[in-house]
């Protein structure tokens, strides 16, 4: 039954066999196959959303722990953290704004007054994009005189020759909370 075979009953159109006419113009076969591409198309993109997510993973726990593993080397000086996650090029900016390198941090560490006795991660939400790595969170902490503090930070992690390292750090006390200085 071709397009030829319709016929038109008053405002009705039907068929000489009295069926629905599967006769589409041109247009709707474009948009038709248009639209099984677009589905395609997005399914694909689930997939790949779904697969990128997965691949980091590994990437995510790995920077969630060390994360964790750094504040909880503040009150015991622990270097070997900085030494692993720090890269030779960091940056960090303290709560008062100065400036810090991976040296700094390391000779602070081993440098009394050794002022907390606990810091522990809150919470971290971590972006990737490529080989970096955008970490935001927080931890509380407690000095050796009883004063009790969170920080909030920034970390931004580059992956090199497959090993994630912190290139730059930015550290905050919220508005009125104590301030602390690892």
């Amino acid at each position: 039954m071709g397009c030829s075979d319709i016929i038109r009953k008053g405002n009705r159109l039907t068929t000489a066999h009295a069926r629905i006419p599967l006769c589409l113009s041109k247009g709707t076969v474009m948009r038709a196959r248009l639209l099984i591409i677009v589905a395609f198309l997005l399914l694909c993109a689930s997939f790949a959303v779904a697969q990128s997510t997965d691949d980091h993973a590994s990437d995510r726990a790995y920077i969630k722990q060390a994360e964790s593993n750094w504040a909880e080397s503040v009150p015991t000086n622990d270097v070997s953290v900085l030494e692993r996650i720090l890269a030779d090029d960091f940056v960090g900016v303290y709560i008062d704004g100065s400036h810090y390198s991976k040296t700094d941090a390391i000779k602070d560490y081993r440098s009394p007054p050794f002022d907390f006795v606990s810091d522990h991660l809150n919470e971290v939400e971590i972006r990737f994009y490529g080989d970096a790595a955008v970490a935001q969170g927080n931890e509380s902490w407690k000095k050796k005189d009883g004063t009790a503090g969170k920080f909030v930070w920034t970390d931004t992690w580059i992956r090199r020759s497959g090993k994630w390292q912190v290139v730059a750090a930015e550290d905050l006390v919220p508005p009125g909370a104590p301030t602390g200085r690892p």
